[in-house]
C-alpha cells in the first residue's frame, strides 16, 4: 500500500511538474505578438521565439496577429448625390502596428475598421452622382482609405488598401441607366449622321465650286482662243488688204495702169448688177443709163484696143422696168450661182 502510495505521489508529481513547466515555457509564433498581464496589468509583449512566463502571476492576455488581415465589408445601401440607390461592398486589407493599442485600444478593431469603412462609404457615394460611380471607383477607394486610417491610428491597426467589390443599382436606377444610355446612343449616331451629311455637302459644294472654277476657266480660254483667232484672222485680212492697196496703187503708177483699174471696176459692177437682177423677178435699172453707156463706151473701146472685154450690150437707156422670161432668169441664177462657186473655192485656196 505504502508502495502504491509512493507510485501515485510520484506520478502527481510529475504531471504537475510538466503543467508548470508548459505553463512557464511559452513559444511565440512567427508574425505574432503576445500581450502578457501581471496581476490584470499589461507587463509586456512577447515577440517570436521561447519566453518565459510565471504561471499564476502572469498571463497572455491577447494574441495579436501582425500579418496583413483580409476583411470583408458587407453589402449596404447608399445613395448617390443624383438620388439614385445602389448596393455597394467591399474588401478591407489592415495591419496590425501596435499590439497594445490594438488590445487595449479598442474591442473589437476588426469589426470597428468595418463600420467606419461603411460610413465612409456612404458618404463618399453620397458626393458622386451615379455614372460616376463606376468611373471614380479608384478615387472612392482612395478616400475610404485615408479616412480610415486616420481614424483607426489610435488603435495600432494600420489600413492598406480598400477595394470596391461591387456596385449594384436597384431595378428602378437600371432601367433608368439603360434609357439614359439608349437615348446617348440614339445622339451620338444623330450627331454622326449630321456631321456626315454636313461633310457631303461641304464636298458636294467643293465639287460644284471646283467644277464651275474648271467650266468658267474653260469658257474664258474659249473666248480669249476666238478672240485671238478673230484678231488674228483681222490681221491676215488687214495685211492682204494692205498689200493689195499697194500693189493696186503700183499697178495704177505703171503704164496703163488707170485704165485697167477702170477696167476691172466695170467688170464687178456688171457682175453685181447680173447677180441683182437674177435673184428678182422684177428687175429696176437706173433710169439715167447714159453716164454708164458713156462708161462702157469707154471700157469698151480700151478692149478694142487689147485692154479688156468689151462692155455688156442690150441696155437700152430711158428704160425704167424690164420683164424677163423665166428661162432667162433660170440661165441668170445658174451664172450667178457658178460664180459664186468659184469665187468660195478661190477664197478657201487662198
Amino acid at each position: 500500500m505504502d508502495v502504491m502510495g509512493s507510485y501515485l505521489l510520484t506520478a502527481g508529481i510529475l504531471v504537475l511538474f510538466f503543467i508548470v513547466f508548459f505553463k512557464l515555457i511559452r513559444i511565440v509564433p512567427e508574425q505574432e505578438a503576445w500581450v502578457i498581464e501581471q496581476f490584470g496589468k499589461f507587463k509586456r509583449i512577447l515577440g517570436p521565439g521561447l519566453h518565459l512566463v510565471i504561471p499564476i502571476v502572469q498571463k497572455v492576455a491577447y494574441q495579436n496577429i501582425l500579418k496583413e488581415e483580409v476583411i470583408d465589408v458587407p453589402p449596404q445601401i447608399c445613395i448617390t448625390k443624383d438620388n439614385a440607390q445602389v448596393s455597394v461592398d467591399g474588401i478591407l486589407y489592415l495591419q496590425v502596428v501596435d499590439p497594445e493599442k490594438a488590445s487595449y485600444g479598442i474591442e473589437n478593431y476588426r469589426f470597428a475598421a468595418a463600420q467606419l469603412a461603411q460610413t465612409t462609404m456612404r458618404s463618399e457615394i453620397g458626393r458622386i452622382p451615379l455614372d460616376n460611380t463606376f468611373s471614380e471607383r479608384d478615387a472612392i477607394n482612395e478616400s475610404i482609405v485615408r479616412a480610415v486610417d486616420e481614424a483607426s491610428d489610435p488603435w495600432g491597426i494600420k489600413v492598406t488598401r480598400y477595394e470596391i467589390r461591387d456596385i449594384a443599382p436597384t431595378d428602378t436606377a437600371l432601367t433608368a441607366m439603360e434609357q439614359q444610355v439608349v437615348s446617348e446612343r440614339e445622339k451620338r449616331a444623330s450627331i454622326l449622321e449630321s456631321e456626315g451629311e454636313r461633310e457631303s455637302r461641304i464636298n458636294s459644294s467643293k465639287g460644284e465650286r471646283e467644277e464651275a472654277i474648271n467650266l468658267s476657266e474653260g469658257e474664258r480660254q474659249r473666248r480669249i482662243n476666238v478672240a485671238e483667232g478673230h484678231a488674228r484672222a483681222i490681221e491676215v485680212v488687214s495685211e492682204a488688204t494692205a498689200e493689195g492697196i499697194v500693189e493696186v496703187a503700183r499697178s495704177i503708177r505703171l503704164p496703163k495702169g488707170r485704165q485697167a483699174v477702170s477696167l476691172r471696176i466695170a467688170e464687178q459692177f456688171i457682175e453685181q448688177l447680173g447677180q441683182v437682177l437674177s435673184e428678182a423677178e422684177t428687175q429696176v435699172l437706173p433710169v439715167d443709163l447714159a453716164h454708164l453707156k458713156g462708161l462702157f463706151d469707154v471700157v469698151a473701146g480700151r478692149a478694142a484696143d487689147g485692154e479688156g472685154p468689151k462692155g455688156p450690150a442690150g441696155f437700152q437707156p430711158g428704160a425704167a422696168r424690164t420683164r424677163l422670161s423665166p428661162d432667162t432668169r433660170a440661165e441668170s441664177r445658174a451664172a450667178t450661182a457658178t460664180r459664186s462657186e468659184s469665187r468660195r473655192v478661190r477664197g478657201e485656196e487662198a
